[in-house]
């Protein structure tokens, strides 16, 4: 279900917004393929509309926008809460009469019987919202707490518009958005453009966990009602003391739970399969309240370096599900790599982006939603920087002068040297000069969000033009008392989580009309997992202490252990040959571009193409800048 629409400040007409809101919707027919709606209130100057997805009762009662009974609130609704069986039963017992089956009624009524901020206070869902409240002349935009589900907003012209993608609000006629340079060049820090801001000066990004509400004259207010710091200092305040034992087996109820809750549908339903823990514990915890063999879906590639589907079928036969695997070669990437600009709607440098969005194509010919392991590193502790974390900060308390000089050290020694002489200690340890640099680069920032930065690596800074105005993402809120595993976790959870990985799987899976669930991400088994002391997150040298234990009880313990090779693509070697015109047309085309050298992008290319360096990283987020402001032109 997805919604976007219109409010006119001061009275704009209803009937205009609601040709606008249709506009609006008709670019988005791939989020919500099997039903179209639009609601105005001509008196009231607002429009919702929406494209459904249908997932829970199929019937037209399931038809958005919807209106609770009483006529007096109106609700668009992109998600799914996951607790609407109980609000229901809640609600019936308070003499609440359905009509029928959906969440969205269960929200709708849920609003109008105990007022918004209760009602979303009870929802366990992701979401991106909209509720209008006729009584009160005011609109509601709301983002569930962690941000599975997108929200874009816009005023403009005295016209406030709401979509759940940039390319909504931007196809509004008359609307033309100015490129922020300034969130571009965060872009080249992070990999991806951290919320509020987005690519163009005129649209912002609801933020997590918050809602915004506007009246019709005008009057507008933005709060927080769930936060990463809010929760962290309530793990911090109430920590877990338990022995192993019963701390497993409260982890384990908490997390059937989540994956019961997710497993409601009318739909056929799957489960994405890596060869990882998460969706490995996603699957296996699935499969145990299944009474027929759960589908499973995973890619191959021919390259063994970023091949999983081996240990992701070995998993599979050991819990029993009907497994499919789809093996990826490079004509897959050169028919989809061109496109994928127009699904992100802004630059996105996350490689892992292709094989996601391939996934999904690949399990919407099968299902309708899919489970995922989304989450698990953020709330148990699963990045190697989690297993830095103290090292970091120990060596952070060094001189200057010694923390730099290694750092220079380091971008002076070739790769090959560092991975030659990584692999002579560990042979299996992937991309060692990544590690390294990484590491040394959080060691000399000047302070710990720099520091962070560095830790997501993309190490493509010095492409941007020298002197060009930066400004930092807004500095993620950190509560005193955490150890520096929690600290990074925490900002993973405020700042990669949300902008990073959730954007990836919501425009792959959407771009599919596939809706991707993520267990791990139910608010109760986040904040549990950030209550979990060090040594049940992190032991061994190893992260997710908790997730391996409770899956080594579930498959054989070759198969819960197995080396994980991590979510890439073999884009090195395809830059090299089928997308080598693609990524050459892009870079020649970019000597009057603002924002990058084009001389050190093209020095890049150049070493790339030699096979003496592997480039692939920093040059994918050069050619996914650079594809995504070609295809922003067009749209104008």
């Amino acid at each position: 279900m997805r919604h976007r629409g219109a409010l006119g400040i001061r009275g704009a007409d209803g009937t205009r917004l609601a040709r606008q809101a249709g506009v609006m919707i008709d670019r988005l027919a791939h989020r919500g393929p099997d039903d179209r709606g639009v609601w105005q209130d001509d008196a009231a100057g607002v429009a919702l509309a929406n494209r459904r997805l249908a997932i829970i009762d199929l019937s037209p009662l399931g038809h958005q926008p919807m209106t609770s009974a009483d006529g007096r609130v109106t609700v668009a609704f992109n998600g799914e809460i996951y607790n609407y069986q109980d609000l229901r039963r809640q609600l019936a017992g308070e003499g609440v009469v359905f009509r029928g089956q959906s969440d969205t009624e269960v929200l709708v009524e849920a609003i109008a019987r105990w007022g918004a901020d209760r009602a979303l206070a009870a929802c366990n869902g992701m979401f991106g919202l909209a509720i209008w409240l006729a009584d009160e002349r005011r609109l509601m935009l709301v983002r569930d707490r962690l941000g599975e589900k997108p929200l874009y907003w816009s005023l403009s012209n005295g016209v406030l518009l709401f979509a759940s993608e940039l390319k909504a609000v931007r196809a509004q006629l008359g609307y033309h958005a100015v490129l922020d340079e300034a969130a571009l060049a965060d872009y080249f820090r992070h990999g991806f453009i951290p919320a509020p801001r987005t690519a163009f000066t005129g649209i912002r990004q609801l933020p997590p966990g918050t809602c915004m509400t506007v009246s019709a004259d005008g009057g507008a207010e933005t709060r927080a009602y769930w936060s990463v710091a809010d929760a962290a200092r309530r793990a911090l305040a109430a920590p877990l003391t338990l022995e192993d034992p019963e701390i497993l087996r409260l982890t384990g109820d908490l997390l059937t739970d989540a994956v019961r809750r997710r497993m409601v549908s009318d739909v056929p339903l799957g489960v994405f399969l890596s060869g990882g823990i998460d969706s490995a514990l996603v699957a296996a915890l699935m499969q145990e309240q299944s009474a027929a063999p759960i589908r499973s879906f995973t890619i191959g590639f021919d390259q063994a370096e970023f091949d999983e589907s081996a240990a992701a079928e070995a998993t599979a036969k050991a819990l029993g599900t009907d497994h499919t695997t789809l093996r990826v070669d490079a004509a897959d990437a050169v028919d989809l790599v061109p496109h994928l600009a127009g699904m992100y709607d802004e630059p996105f440098a996350d490689i892992s982006a292709i094989p996601t969005a391939l996934l999904c194509r690949l399990a919407r010919r099968h299902v309708t939603v899919a489970l995922s392991g989304d989450g698990g590193d953020e709330a148990f502790g699963g990045y190697s920087r989690h297993l830095w974390a103290g090292s970091v900060s120990r060596w952070r308390r060094r001189p200057a002068w010694l923390r730099h000089g290694l750092a220079r050290l380091d971008s002076a020694m070739p790769d090959a040297w560092i991975d030659g002489a990584a692999h002579l200690l560990r042979p299996h340890l992937r991309q060692p000069a990544d590690k390294v640099g990484k590491f040394l680069g959080a060691v000399a920032a000047a302070d710990e969000d720099q520091a962070y930065i560095a830790m997501l690596g993309m190490r493509a800074d010095a492409i941007l033009r020298p002197g060009l105005a930066l400004e930092a993402a807004t500095p993620v809120a950190l509560p005193k008392g955490a150890d520096p595993a929690l600290r990074l976790q925490l900002r993973d959870l405020a700042r990669y989580l949300p902008d990073g990985v959730l954007v990836k799987v919501d425009r792959a899976s959407m771009a599919a009309s596939l809706e991707a669930r993520a267990p791990l991400l139910d608010p109760r088994v986040v904040e549990w997992g950030l209550r979990l002391p060090l040594h049940q997150r992190l032991r061994d040298g190893r992260g997710k202490w908790m997730l391996r234990r409770l899956l080594a009880d579930r498959i054989p313990q070759g198969v819960a252990t197995a080396p994980k090779t991590g979510f890439g693509a073999p884009l090195g070697a395809w830059l090299r040959g089928p997308l080598r015109d693609w990524a050459a047309g892009l870079l020649d085309g970019a000597a009057g571009d603002t924002l990058i050298q084009a001389p050190v992008a093209a020095a890049l290319w150049r070493q790339h193409l030699s096979g003496g360096h592997d480039h692939a990283g920093r040059l994918w987020t050069v050619l996914s800048y650079l594809s995504w402001k070609a295809t922003a032109a067009q749209a104008d």
